[in-house]
């Protein structure tokens, strides 16, 4: 099917108790095996880029590369814009069509990051759903760190989804991007913030989570959770090993379809890491 908008992910989401992956793609390989894994799996799923990496290709370049792909997939899937560090991202990002947007001011203060974020919901319009982030989260993804880590402040939800009007909360709560071997969700202020959010949440850093934990966020208002290097560690050491078994080899198919296989593996095992019902 063609892409959907975000708010089609959340909602059947929501209405079926389910966690939708979000996960990042560069390339023809990685967009390949996150398709081939959610139509094995079949629960609803964000397929996103951030800007960092459309250096290479641009935006609308990714737009044709997976609504290409997925023509002919029955699984509703958004195209989401990952960490728009600035307006200007989202309007790029828009105008390639994408079907979901994030907007990520978070270490500014409270009132920057709400009149920045105010802003891209106006640019979305009520098509196209809106991440905004609350609480900075700490780790490095794309070599880029934030000067700042901190906690969101549950007290601090309500008034600012109230004012932002934004669909998914992005919240920082002991998730960290990319590797970090110490992560872990704290629990108990996840469930402060779901309780005091209007809207559902998200949790960036799941590469770097406990695979044990994935399966209790549905119960904490959780409708998406981002894996970025998983995929890029799966790509990379899919080419490293092919390489190392024949330093000779030249087939480059072959090893890129090698490397989907790779790809789609961590996929499936991510969704239904997420959604324990699934059978």
């Amino acid at each position: 099917m063609p892409l959907v908008s975000g708010h089609d992910v959340i909602s059947e989401c929501v209405s079926r108790g389910l966690v939708a992956g979000a996960f990042n793609t560069t390339n023809i390989e990685t967009t390949m095996g996150i398709v081939d894994a959610i139509e094995k799996v079949g629960v609803p799923t964000f397929i996103q880029v951030a800007p960092t990496n459309v250096a290479l290709s641009g935006y609308e370049y990714i737009y044709d590369m997976v609504a290409r792909r997925l023509a002919t997939t029955k699984v509703p899937v958004a195209l989401h814009l990952d960490h728009g560090k600035s307006l200007d991202a989202v309007e790029k990002a828009l105008a390639a069509e994408f079907t979901s947007i994030m907007i990520d001011d978070s270490e500014a203060s409270f009132d920057d990051n709400v009149a920045t974020s105010k802003k891209a919901r106006e640019m979305c319009g009520t098509a196209i759903s809106l991440e905004a982030e609350l609480g900075s989260i700490g780790g490095k993804e794309d070599d880029v760190a934030p000067e700042r880590a901190s906690m969101t402040d549950p007290s601090e939800a309500k008034a600012f989804v109230d004012a932002v009007g934004n669909d998914i909360l992005a919240v920082s709560v002991g998730n960290v991007h990319g590797y970090a071997p110490n992560a872990h969700i704290d629990f108990d202020l996840l469930d402060e913030v779901r309780h005091a959010s209007p809207v559902p949440l998200c949790i960036h850093g799941g590469s770097g989570l406990p695979a044990e934990e994935f399966g209790r966020l549905h119960e904490f208002g959780v409708v998406k959770v981002n894996i970025a290097s998983d995929l890029r560690n799966a790509m990379i050491r899919s080419f490293g090993e092919a390489y190392n078994a024949n330093n000779n080899e030249n087939s480059l198919i072959r090893v890129s379809k090698g490397a989907v296989v790779a790809i789609s593996d961590v996929v499936e095992r991510r969704i239904r890491q997420f959604n324990p019902s699934v059978a």
